[in-house]
């Protein structure tokens, strides 16, 4: 079953996908305001799928319930990370890109995008997918430990671009950790657009601006 999503079309018969994927404790909703802000009229039609995920318990939050694509256990860059919640999500994501294809989208017109935890589901399935993709944005985020190992990575998206956005001065996922993630990407034969930006956790007018230039030459 594919997971409930808001979705947003920017003209009628979309030629391209962004699906969109929100941080911890959010839902679908978070960025659908980012829409009129980032599109250029000049592109060609756009679908956004700003997909729900699934509600579960965070032991980093006491054991609450909420919306987010694995469990975090702590904030410690050493914390064991929860590789099977995150391989669940990007099953999620290849579900919602298979429904792309039926409405006629190929990958190579569709770009994963995320923020947070969000960002890091949007990087494994992106480098996982085994179909060339249009790009990654990766937004105040970090790489999942386990994409580094042998198998983890599709050979069609070894080339893929890929937008990082991170606020130096972000007290949850610290830019430490963000550039150690380039870093790891770049190490492996990516490329990283890499970006900065005088923020806390959370995306700014400057980093719109910069996404929107980027996705502009990936839509062009």
């Amino acid at each position: 079953m594919t997971l409930p999503a808001l979705e947003l079309e920017t003209a009628p018969n979309p030629r391209y996908s962004i699906i969109w994927l929100h941080g911890l404790g959010a839902d679908g909703n978070d960025f659908a305001p980012i829409v009129p802000q980032l599109v250029d009229r000049a592109w060609p039609s756009l679908r956004f799928v700003f997909p729900h995920a699934p509600v579960r318990p965070v032991t980093i939050n006491n054991g609450m319930s909420m919306r987010a694509w694995y469990d975090i256990a702590a904030f410690d860059l050493n914390a064991r990370q929860d590789e099977a919640g995150m391989r669940a999500s990007v099953g999620e994501v290849e579900t919602l890109i298979a429904r792309e294809h039926q409405r006629g989208v190929p990958s190579e017109r569709i770009v994963l995008a995320g923020f947070s935890q969000g960002g890091a589901i949007a990087l494994a399935a992106g480098l996982h997918h085994a179909q060339k993709l249009a790009g990654i944005v990766a937004l105040s985020t970090y790489l999942p430990a386990y994409v580094v190992q042998p198998g983890e990575r599709s050979a069609a998206n070894a080339a893929i671009p890929i937008f990082w956005g991170h606020g130096s001065v972000d007290p949850v996922v610290v830019m430490q950790r963000g550039t150690d993630s380039r870093d790891l990407l770049q190490s492996l034969g990516y490329t990283v657009q890499w970006h900065t930006y005088l923020m806390a956790h959370a995306v700014c007018p400057e980093e719109v601006g910069d996404l929107r230039h980027w996705l502009g030459q990936q839509l062009a």
